[in-house]
C-alpha cells in the first residue's frame, strides 16, 4: 500500500482516487473547492459513449473563413487569447487534418467505449442512479444536408467502432421528443450513451463514496504541490506519490517541474432556463453550436468553444444558442443572472495525458481529456491505477511524449 496525493477534485480527479483506492492505496485528494465544481460542473451533462472520433478542428476553407472572421459560433476567438495558445492551436489544427485524426481516433475510440461500463459500478456504489438516464440523446438535424451527412456519420461509426444509432425522420422525432415545436429534417438518436441531470451532483457522489471507503478530501491549495523529504506535498495533503489532475490548471504546475505542456483552452458557458415541458433527452443542434440538456435546475444551455482568456458577461454564443432554443422550444427566463463558464483542458494531438512525468519520482499526470474528462474519468484512472501499480500504461496517452 501507498500514500498518494491526488491534486484536482473534478471528474477525472475524484475517480483517480477511486481507482486507487480500489487497489488498497490510502488516497488524499485536495483542490480549492468542493469535488464536482470546477470543469466537470459545466458541461452537457452526457456520458457518450458514441464520441469515438475527437473533435477536429473545422479546416474547409468555408469553415475557416466563417471563424476568422467570427461568424460562426462553432469557434470564437480574440488576439490574446490565439496569440496565448497559438503553437497548440496550430498543432491541433495540424492533427485535425485526416490521417493524424484517424490515428487518434483509434486510442479515443478504445477509451471512450468503456465508458458507461466505467462509470455503471460506481453509479450503482454512490446510490446517484436517479440522476443517471441510460437513453441516450437526440443530434438534431434541421435540414436535408445535414441529415445526409448524419447517415454516413452513423454507418461509418456501425462499421469502424461497432457505435448503434437509430435514425429519425421528422415525425419520429416529433412522437419522441413532443416538447419540439418546429418540424425538422430528422435526428439520430444515440441511444448507447447516458446522460445526467446534475453532473456536479455526480461528482459529489463519487467523492462522497471514496470517504466512505476511507479516502480523504481537503480543500486547500493544490498548487502549492512541493518535494517533501522523499514524498510529495500541497498545503495539508501529503503522499509518497503526487497526481496531477488540475485539468485546465495542469500546465501551469508541471512547468515548475520543467515539462512544458502545450494546450488548447476551450471556453465553454451554460445557463438554466425555466422550462415547464422539457425534453425527455438532451439535445444537440450542432448546426447552431448548442446542445439543451434537461437539468435539475431547468434547461440547460451550453455553448462551443471560445478561445480567450477571459470570460465574456455577455457571451455571442450563447445567446445565440439561446434563440436557437426559442426556436425549439417554449421556454423561460433564466435561472441565473450571469452565465457559468469553465475551460476545456485539449491536447494538440487529441489524446489525454496519462502516467509517470519524465524525470520526477513518483509525479504521475492525468489529464487533458478536452470535452470528455466528465466522460472518461473512470476510464483513464482504470489505466493510470494500473500503471502506478506496476503495469505498462498506454504509450499513446505518457507524458514522456511532449518532451519530444
Amino acid at each position: 500500500m501507498a500514500e498518494i496525493l491526488v491534486l484536482g477534485a473534478g471528474m477525472v480527479g475524484v475517480s483517480t482516487g477511486l481507482a486507487l483506492q480500489a487497489r488498497g492505496h490510502q488516497v488524499t485528494i485536495i483542490d480549492r473547492t468542493a469535488p464536482g465544481r470546477e470543469t466537470s460542473y459545466g458541461n452537457a451533462g452526457l456520458i457518450q459513449t458514441e464520441a469515438v472520433e475527437p473533435y477536429a478542428m473545422p479546416l474547409a476553407p468555408g469553415a475557416l473563413m466563417q471563424i476568422a472572421l467570427g461568424r460562426g459560433y462553432d469557434v470564437k476567438w480574440n488576439i490574446p487569447g490565439l496569440l496565448s495558445q497559438a503553437h497548440a492551436v496550430l498543432t491541433y489544427a495540424k492533427n485535425s487534418l485526416p490521417a493524424a485524426h484517424k490515428r487518434a481516433s483509434l486510442t479515443w475510440g478504445k477509451l471512450i467505449r468503456q465508458s458507461t461500463e466505467r462509470h455503471g459500478p460506481l453509479i450503482e456504489a454512490a446510490g446517484i442512479g436517479n440522476i443517471i438516464r441510460k437513453d441516450g440523446y437526440i443530434e438534431l438535424h434541421r435540414t436535408p444536408k445535414r441529415m445526409d451527412k448524419a447517415r454516413k456519420v452513423a454507418e461509418r461509426f456501425l462499421t469502424e467502432f461497432g457505435v448503434e444509432a437509430t435514425l429519425l425522420d421528422g415525425k419520429q422525432l416529433a412522437a419522441l421528443e413532443p416538447s419540439v415545436k418546429i418540424e425538422v429534417e430528422g435526428a439520430t438518436h444515440w441511444s448507447d450513451s447516458w446522460n445526467c441531470a446534475d453532473p456536479g451532483a455526480l461528482v459529489a457522489a463519487y467523492a462522497a463514496l471514496f470517504q466512505k471507503r476511507g479516502g480523504i478530501v481537503l480543500v486547500g491549495d493544490a498548487g502549492d504541490l512541493h518535494r517533501a523529504g522523499k514524498g510529495w506535498q500541497a498545503d495539508e495533503g501529503e503522499g509518497e506519490h503526487a497526481v496531477i489532475a488540475l485539468g485546465p490548471w495542469s500546465p501551469m504546475l508541471l512547468a515548475r517541474y520543467a515539462l512544458n505542456v502545450p494546450m488548447v483552452y476551450k471556453r465553454g458557458y451554460h445557463k438554466h432556463y425555466h422550462m415547464e415541458r422539457p425534453p425527455n433527452h438532451p439535445i444537440a443542434d450542432f448546426g447552431n453550436s448548442v446542445v439543451m440538456s434537461p437539468m435539475r435546475r431547468g434547461l440547460r444551455i451550453a455553448t462551443a468553444a471560445e478561445l480567450t482568456p477571459h470570460p465574456r458577461m455577455s457571451p455571442p454564443q450563447l445567446k445565440h444558442g439561446e434563440e436557437a432554443a426559442k426556436e425549439l422550444f417554449d421556454i423561460g427566463a433564466p435561472v441565473e443572472a450571469e452565465p457559468w463558464t469553465g475551460r476545456r483542458p485539449c491536447m494538440p494531438d487529441m489524446l489525454p495525458v496519462v502516467g509517470r512525468v519524465p524525470d520526477h519520482e513518483n509525479l504521475w499526470a492525468h489529464f487533458g481529456h478536452g470535452h470528455q474528462g466528465f466522460t472518461l474519468g473512470p476510464v483513464t484512472a482504470e489505466i493510470l491505477a494500473d500503471e502506478m501499480d506496476g503495469g505498462a500504461g498506454w504509450d499513446a496517452l505518457q507524458p514522456g511524449r511532449l518532451k519530444k
